[in-house]
């Protein structure tokens, strides 16, 4: 037996064959470009992120010996994906690190608009969720939605083309209009928000007893596979990528060091209390969520470190950071350098990357040290907000293959790190997710203790000096947030 696993990125599509025991068997991958016609926007082209899927799932099941028992699918989240009543886009999509909203969400903070909602439901929004870009789109192209049938994500999207349906996982539908209590629209949410009339563009919400449709004949075409066959909607890339690391069970944390540097936490329910921050997003029928932070600068930050500092990969950043001690020289990072500000573990869409402290006696490796270190923190900081109780942090993404990061991480949290043995984590949990929602697998839990690999473990070996060095962090920042809404001025 063998299924195929969907994991639709932001620049990468990627199809995985597994075999009945998990193990990847064949990956096929597809770049796909992220278009920004304007500063701030980010936007992609809805028909060749569907060619792209089209192509590295084509290539994976001409691999297989015989057709998968299943397709399993998981995506990048957020942002509007637009299409008509057709299935035809109706532009192109606009993606979750748009920032063309920032005014829009500002102003609704000023409000009390997005404290009102994350004590409804958990979530905290930002420029690139679909509330504020339905609204951005409702003042200055309201012709785009009246032309269109319905707001998806880019999991909807590429299920739409896989089924026919047009549909929404419980995880991209809750933030930022889910109640958690009915796991359906809030009517409350929707209206808080202004979008009444772009209510009517909500798919329905699929759960984990509506995730699979039947593969339809046109797409089946097109993959090279048998018309029919069950396609499930799995929760999408940062919900499937801790189910992949195995973090399915409340207690358990996983960091994602890639694009976002995303912490996400397993709960047993909703927690609207504290300051507002990050989301809340459903991971199963059986009343699990996650707390996710999911930072706008995640491993970026190393790629523009490293060409920066002249240096031929992270890696040799990472060498190089190895040669100062803790507390890079007294050099601080605050590593916020999206232009769309930050939005976990708090919001700020004017938060700018900022080095305190730098002197002449600081060389290179204090620099290559200070930006590790910010991102460590950030981490740390993501832990602290969420309230929980962790026992174990699972590390995944590209950024996971560095010992340096990863012994820096349970040295700075406290907590111990531990390593996963697969490759394509985000497609490991849509096939978890399959096994599930096609009955081979009673629960997500379940299916992770049975399938999921740890590979290397790190155990911390104290928090000094970087407990003193979150303090510092943290004030620091809070110094530095005057200085940015001045220059944003």
């Amino acid at each position: 037996m063998t299924a195929i696993s969907i994991d639709a990125g932001t620049t990468a599509i990627k199809a995985v064959a597994h075999a009945g025991d998990g193990t990847e068997l064949a990956v096929a991958r597809r770049s796909v470009a992220v278009e920004r016609p304007r500063p701030g926007w980010a936007e992609q082209d809805m028909a060749d992120v569907w060619r792209a899927t089209a192509e590295a799932v084509r290539d994976v099941a001409a691999a297989l010996p015989e057709p998968p028992q299943r397709i399993a699918l998981t995506a990048q989240g957020d942002g509007c994906w637009l299409v008509d009543a057709q299935g035809e886009p109706t532009g192109p999509a606009v993606l979750w690190s748009d920032g063309r909203a920032a005014d829009i969400v500002d102003r609704w903070r000023d409000e009390g608009r997005l404290a009102e909602a994350f004590r409804a439901n958990g979530s905290l929004t930002f420029p690139g969720l679909p509330n504020a870009v339905l609204a951005w789109l409702d003042a200055h192209d309201p012709d785009r939605l009246d032309r269109s049938h319905a707001a998806l994500t880019c999991g909807g999207w590429v299920f739409h083309n896989l089924t026919g349906l047009f549909a929404a996982d419980e995880s991209d539908a809750s933030a930022p209009f889910l109640d958690p209590a009915t796991r359906d629209y809030s009517p409350r949410l929707v209206e808080l928000f202004g979008l009444s009339r772009a209510a009517r563009l909500l798919p329905q919400v699929l759960g984990d007893g509506r995730r699979a449709a039947a593969l339809r004949p046109e797409a089946a075409a097109a993959l090279g596979l048998p018309a029919g066959l069950p396609v499930v909607m799995a929760p999408y890339d940062v919900a499937s990528t801790a189910i992949g690391a195995g973090a399915a069970t409340a207690g358990t944390g996983c960091a994602i060091l890639g694009t976002t540097l995303c912490t996400e936490i397993v709960r047993a329910g909703t927690d609207t209390s504290g300051e507002p921050a990050g989301l809340t997003v459903a991971l199963d029928s059986a009343g699990q969520w996650l707390r996710v932070y999911p930072t706008l600068a995640g491993t970026e930050v190393i790629d523009w470190a490293t060409a920066m500092l002249g240096l031929d990969s992270p890696e040799a950043l990472g060498d190089l950071a190895a040669q100062a001690p803790p507390g890079a020289g007294g050099l601080v990072f605050l590593p916020y350098l999206s232009p769309a500000g930050e939005r976990a573990p708090f919001l700020d869409t004017a938060a700018r990357g900022t080095f305190w402290g730098l002197t002449l006696e600081h060389g290179r490796e204090h620099l290559a040290r200070a930006v590790f270190e910010g991102l460590t923190l950030t981490i740390k900081d993501c832990l602290a907000a969420s309230g929980a109780d962790v026992g174990e942090l699972r590390v995944c993404g590209g950024g996971a293959s560095s010992d340096f990061w990863c012994r820096m991480i349970a040295d700075a949290t406290g907590v111990p790190v531990a390593r996963t043995a697969d490759t394509e984590i985000g497609a490991k949990g849509a096939f978890l997710s399959g096994l599930v929602a096609t009955g081979d697998e009673p629960d997500l839990a379940t299916a992770a203790a049975k399938y999921v690999r740890t590979g290397d473990r790190f155990e911390p070996e104290g928090p000094e000096p970087y407990s003193r060095l979150y303090g510092e962090f943290l004030d620091l920042r809070e110094i530095a947030r005057a200085g940015w809404r001045r220059q944003r001025g």
